[in-house]
């Protein structure tokens, strides 16, 4: 049987991994052009970054993983969960080298995050569509996972200050 804080932790998880699947379908009804597709706000990463700062590397990865996972086969398809797993291996690692490094603060980190993500998204859309002309498209979207990762860092930095210590407690 599994003890209290195991039970706990699964719930956190459970409610992280919710949390993050409601936040990508409400992200999923606001239309954004801003001259590149697949600019997006990034609401979800609200709990990636919040995720890096209480649960830890091992548990955020996770709770990103299955949230891509579940929010491809349901609002998307295989290559939109290509995609987003790409964008999300270049982000992930970029934000756990830059947080253990101790280079960046909250902010810095999910601004690292949103324009890794958005790099690797065009990386793997330049090889599964096998044209590099689709890299002209890097400047704006550079420019969108800054401004992006700069807002999600400024509130993820907010709630990792009122409930964090709650979180690490479970």
């Amino acid at each position: 049987m599994a003890d209290k804080g195991s039970a706990g932790k699964a719930a956190l998880y459970g409610m992280l991994i919710a949390l993050a699947f409601v936040l990508s379908f409400v992200e999923s009804l606001i239309p954004i052009s801003m001259g590149a597709p697949g600019i997006k706000l990034g609401l979800a990463n609200l709990v990636t970054i919040t995720g890096l700062y209480t649960i830890g590397i091992g548990g955020t990865v996770v709770v990103s993983l299955i949230r891509i996972v579940l929010v491809g086969f349901t609002f998307g398809n295989m290559f939109s969960m290509i995609y987003s797993l790409g964008g999300w291996l270049l982000s992930i690692l970029c934000m756990i080298v830059c947080k253990k490094k101790g280079w960046f603060g909250t902010t810095g980190i999910s601004i690292i995050g949103g324009v890794g993500h958005n790099v690797g998204q065009i990386c793997v859309a330049a090889f599964v569509v096998k044209q590099p002309a689709i890299l002209t498209y890097l400047p704006v979207l550079l420019f969108s996972g800054t401004i992006a990762g700069m807002v999600i860092g400024i509130l993820g930095s907010m709630i990792v200050e009122r409930i964090g210590h709650l979180i690490k407690k479970l």
